[in-house]
């Protein structure tokens, strides 16, 4: 059997992080920089936007082509969709997110941070911190997110002056660590002409610090796995019947946290089942010890009834199962998010129905005030909610886990995702006003 060990794995340099800004602070251009510059692209995609930025009727090549791919994007010069980028230097493999800066595409930036241990938030030198930057700063300790950059974009347009760059970062700084960010690194740079992004500035010998792909090559990143709350939400149920594997019965899904070993006591929720794990299998073969993102089988000594939906996990760390969820969330649809709302509610691999009983406070971004009981969330609004489920749910707190404290509420009618939720507290609320006629009328 395979002996590989979790802390062989999280050996692994692999960082993972997005970009997020305001609306032409720079962050294709920066993108961009970054691959020309770390000598990550190909001559063939270099020669496809030299090609495009020469219709255009530009000089130089516009590195933004690189990373917005949509036509629209092109022409209106913004970032619309996510843009995932794989590249990799002699220090460090990266997954590169690229999300749009407008408003109206901050649920976009919602996705691209949700997986990433590093989040890049771009300023324009000349306008500094405005509305979306604080947005943006708050999504990022929303989401968990360990460490956040901001990168202070076009100090060439500012003279390099070190006066402004301070500002801005003061600012920043002071505005996040009230979110609770708890790691904060400023860099001055210019995107367009290269400062700081891959090679160091002649024009800012005032700065001592790192360039920003220095930084992300040695950002520490945990990878311990091994030390999680170990889940697996079942995806599949395998049973083959055939003569070779007559009686074979196993349980698939990608592990979203933590370890399972072989022989090790589990309970099956949400119904409170018993077992212990009898093996594990891993691309066909049979392995003592599976851990985090691999896709796994297990095979369990007693046949339980167990589907879809269904949460393995240790029974010694089993979470409790509620159907009251107190929830951060921040809503991603046009539609608004009112007091009995009714939901599917999307949890792993489970989808049950869902109303949303209270909103208790909507959070006001310029000085981080709660506005209490607001009665609905609009599109980008982060609050709080507390949604009832017809049926009960394993849950974890986002603090503990970013995989299984977090869901998603879905439209019923079509299918539109509403809001991204993060399970137990992210930012502090008022005490609940207790309504007297909070329970009626709900149907479970």
């Amino acid at each position: 059997m395979s002996t590989t060990t979790p802390e062989e794995l999280s050996a692994t340099t692999l960082l993972r992080f997005a970009t997020a800004g305001s609306v032409d602070d720079g962050k294709s251009t920066l993108v961009g920089r970054l691959l020309h510059d770390s000598k990550s692209i190909l001559t063939d995609q270099l020669e496809a936007v030299e090609r495009a930025s020469v219709s255009r009727g530009q000089e130089a090549p516009d590195l933004a082509l690189l990373t917005d791919g949509l036509r629209a994007e092109r022409e209106q010069g913004i970032t619309i969709d996510v843009a995932y980028r794989y590249f990799a230097t002699p220090r460090r493999r990266f997954i590169l997110a690229d999300t749009p800066g407008h408003v109206q595409y901050t649920r976009n930036m919602v996705t691209g941070a949700s997986t990433a241990e590093l989040t890049v938030i771009l300023v324009d030198a000349r306008n500094g911190v405005v509305e979306q930057t604080r947005r943006h700063a708050a999504i990022a300790a929303l989401l968990r997110v360990p460490h956040v950059v901001l990168a202070v974009n076009k100090m060439d347009l500012v003279d390099y002056q070190e006066s402004v760059f301070a500002a801005i970062a003061q600012e920043f700084t002071a505005y996040a660590l009230e979110l609770g960010v708890p790691e904060i690194t400023a860099i001055p740079i210019s995107a367009l002409a290269g400062d700081n992004v891959v090679d160091p500035s002649a024009n800012m010998d005032w700065y001592g610090g790192p360039t920003f792909l220095e930084h992300l090559e040695t950002v520490p990143v945990s990878h311990d796995l091994s030390h999680c709350h170990a889940r697996l939400p079942v995806q599949y149920v395998i049973r083959p019947q055939t003569a070779e594997h007559p009686d074979y019965r196993g349980y698939a899904g990608q592990i979203a946290a933590g370890t399972f070993h072989v022989g090790e006591a589990v309970t099956v929720l949400p119904s409170g089942r018993t077992s212990r794990i009898s093996g594990i299998d891993l691309l066909g073969k049979p392995v003592d010890i599976a851990w985090t993102t691999q896709s796994v089988t297990l095979r369990l000594e007693d046949d339980i009834d167990i589907s879809r939906g269904d949460l393995i996990v240790p029974s010694k760390d089993a979470p409790a199962t509620t159907q009251d969820v107190d929830a951060t969330v921040c809503h991603v649809a046009d539609q608004p998010l009112t007091v009995g709302h009714r939901v599917l509610l999307k949890h792993g691999t489970r989808t049950v129905k869902a109303i949303v009983k209270d909103i208790p406070s909507r959070l006001t971004l310029d000085d981080l005030s709660l506005h209490p009981h607001p009665g609905q969330l609009v599109a980008n609004d982060i609050g709080r909610v507390t949604v009832r489920t017809a049926e009960p749910l394993p849950l974890d707190s986002y603090a503990d886990s970013r995989r299984t404290g977090s869901f998603i509420l879905i439209d019923p009618a079509d299918g539109t995702t509403l809001t991204a939720g993060m399970v137990g507290e992210s930012f502090a609320s008022p005490d609940p006003v207790k309504d007297e006629a909070d329970d009626d009328g709900w149907d479970f």
